[in-house]
């Protein structure tokens, strides 16, 4: 029986890596001020990309308000993209231990 939750403990833990790997694939991204801004953050809440429109970068305020914005939105959008998946990995250990108790 403790071989078996050893077992089940491992492949949770392959199971979860594997998961944090396939998130570095999958992007969120947000636009502001009709695509003057455009953030973009992998599943991993890294930021990925950051493009900004050159009329902003005369405006120093305005470029570092949209800049704080953007970044904070997009890393809540990747953190619910990284919860998310990390919710169906713990729901597949789970379901995968109901014999063993």
């Amino acid at each position: 029986m403790l071989n078996d939750l050893m077992g089940k403990f491992q492949e949770a833990q392959n199971k979860m890596e594997e998961s944090k790997k396939n998130l570095n694939t999958k992007f969120v991204e947000l636009e502001l001020e009709n695509g003057k801004i455009k953030v973009q953050a992998n599943g991993n809440k890294r930021l990925t990309n950051i493009t900004i429109s050159e009329d902003l970068l005369n405006d120093n305020e305005a470029l570092e308000d949209l800049l704080i914005t953007a970044v904070n939105k997009v890393l809540e959008k990747s953190e619910e993209l990284f919860d998310s998946e990390m919710q169906n990995v713990a729901g597949g250990m789970l379901s995968g231990m109901n014999g063993l108790f």
